[in-house]
């Protein structure tokens, strides 16, 4: 395998891990006055958050938020591509 298709992959591997992540949080109710926690949910949050809202603004407003999946099987094809 290509020393840059592992890369890409590994790096696209590590932002479904973040996505997750996102999900996650948006179930879990945390305690944002502690700064480690802060600073880890506005990074997961920074990181995701430009690549789900535009799909968010495709989207119809649903109960569910369908963006993660969609972005994570996006995601999924491309590295069966690579």
């Amino acid at each position: 395998m290509n020393p840059i298709t592992s890369l890409i992959e590994t790096f696209l591997s590590i932002y479904i891990l973040l996505i997750f992540a996102h999900v996650l949080l948006s179930w879990v109710p945390l305690d944002r006055s502690n700064p480690l926690v802060d600073q880890v949910v506005r990074f997961i949050y920074s990181a995701t958050e430009p690549v789900l809202q535009p799909i968010r603004r495709m989207l119809p407003p649903m109960p569910v938020d369908f963006s993660p999946m969609i972005v994570i099987l996006v995601i999924t094809l491309l590295m069966r591509l690579l």
